[in-house]
């Protein structure tokens, strides 16, 4: 009786700890969710003039709308775009109206037009500020001289083109340069695994209380044996 006991205890605890797990990911589902839709909300809000001193913390994904010119010089960042291949995101200075020459994300070339000549000149772009993270523990360091990037490293590559270490990512550009397809930001890159972590503790919670429950049955089965 008392093997019996401990044995029920045991099981409860494990459940318990198990189920709040599960809903605790349930929570987080939640607040994961809600950040991803302010985080929509402020990429496809009003377009704003670029601000003076940027925050990468406070002005992550804002909009904004820039008459200026885009410069001369590019560099290739090597990136791989479902469906399609990989190809290089172009990025280029853009010296806006009032003299400040920031970084431009253009959008993504397919390799065979990597070489290809590009529009520059006055341009009006729509956009938004991003300081991506594109770098992890594998990602190459960047071959600055051959011009093959592996990672968009801004302060690297405000010093390559004289620029702020300001990024912004184009949603819209006019003229519209042939062979560059925009690739704006946007939320699929923000992982939300919440609701898979919360299916996988739960199941383990269920799991474990049928092994439990079928170690009592043959427990009891052993004893009227």
């Amino acid at each position: 009786m008392k093997r019996l006991f401990l044995t029920l205890i045991f099981a409860a605890a494990g459940a318990a700890l198990l189920v709040s797990l599960g809903l605790w990911q349930l929570q987080r589902l939640e607040w994961k969710r809600d950040i991803l839709e302010r985080i929509e909300t402020t990429i496809a809000g009003p377009a704003a003039p670029l601000p003076a001193t940027p925050d990468p913390e406070a002005q992550k994904y804002q909009p904004v709308d820039l008459q200026g010119t885009i410069g001369e010089g590019e560099l290739h960042v090597l990136v791989s775009v479902k469906r399609v291949g990989a190809g290089y995101r172009i990025i280029a200075p853009f010296t806006t109206e009032d003299g400040r020459t920031i970084l431009l994300d253009r959008g993504f070339v397919a390799t065979e037009d990597k070489a290809a000549e590009r529009q520059t000149g006055a341009a009006h772009v729509t956009g938004n500020l991003h300081w991506p993270d594109d770098r992890n523990g594998s990602t190459p360091g960047n071959d600055v001289e051959g011009n093959i990037w592996f990672a968009r490293d801004i302060e690297q590559m405000a010093r390559v083109l004289g620029t702020e270490p300001v990024l912004v990512i184009v949603r819209a550009e006019d003229p519209t340069p042939p062979g560059v397809t925009p690739l704006p930001v946007d939320t699929s890159g923000i992982p939300n695994d919440h609701l898979q972590y919360a299916i996988t503790w739960l199941s383990l919670a269920a799991i474990w209380l049928i092994m439990t429950a079928v170690y009592v049955l043959r427990m009891r089965k052993g004893k009227e044996g």
